[in-house]
């Protein structure tokens, strides 16, 4: 008879994925061991295996869910009425706010999608990918003389975009939503007055 799925197996999940992230972020993913992950989150390691097989599978489960949903809010703002300056606004400012509170899960990102196979690696590269010609499709819009015929430029300025919102927590951990909105519209005027002149 198989075995039934528990009514909080759900919010366990979200739990130890949320631990693990801490733990991989602050020690590192190699470093890290499952008894380390078994105390921040406060269950047996024992209970942690009837979730995850292996560090590798909670590893791919903080990536896969943390970009997944990155790359759904990102690509999926309605961006309908506004021109193409409404729109990087727009779309620099969600993306800040879409970090907020991921701080160990983009910190994890940034070294991790490498310590899994080439499969998984693929998967997860998809969803950076999307969200970057998300991003370069609007940024091609502000300037399209500059970048019609450059896709080297337009990407190197896309991924510039992305430099200054991706580092943002190194140096303003737990910045609230104020800061957020100024660093958003910093970027943004950055952004918009730069690609211009180039």
């Amino acid at each position: 008879m198989a075995r039934t799925i528990a009514k909080d197996h759900d919010q366990k999940r979200a739990q130890i994925l949320g631990s693990a992230a801490k733990v991989f972020a602050e020690e590192g993913f190699d470093r890290a061991t499952m008894t380390q992950l078994a105390r921040e989150c406060g269950i047996s390691k024992a209970n942690i295996y009837h979730y995850y097989d292996s560090k590798d599978a909670i590893l791919y489960d903080i990536l896969e869910t943390y970009l997944r949903g990155l790359r759904d809010r990102i690509c999926g703002i309605d961006l309908s009425g506004l021109d193409a300056e409404g729109r990087l606004r727009r779309v620099v400012h969600e993306i800040l706010f879409a970090y907020q509170g991921s701080d160990h899960e983009h910190r994890v990102q940034v070294n991790g999608v490498e310590k899994l196979p080439p499969a998984q690696q693929k998967v997860l590269r998809g969803f950076q990918r999307e969200m970057v010609r998300f991003l370069g499709g609007i940024i091609r819009d502000i300037a399209p003389e500059v970048f019609a015929e450059d896709r080297d430029k337009l990407r190197a300025a896309t991924m510039s975009v992305f430099g200054m919102l991706n580092w943002y927590y190194m140096w303003n951990t737990g910045a609230g939503d104020a800061a957020r909105r100024d660093y958003a519209r910093l970027v943004a005027d950055l952004t918009l007055y730069g690609v211009r002149g180039i």
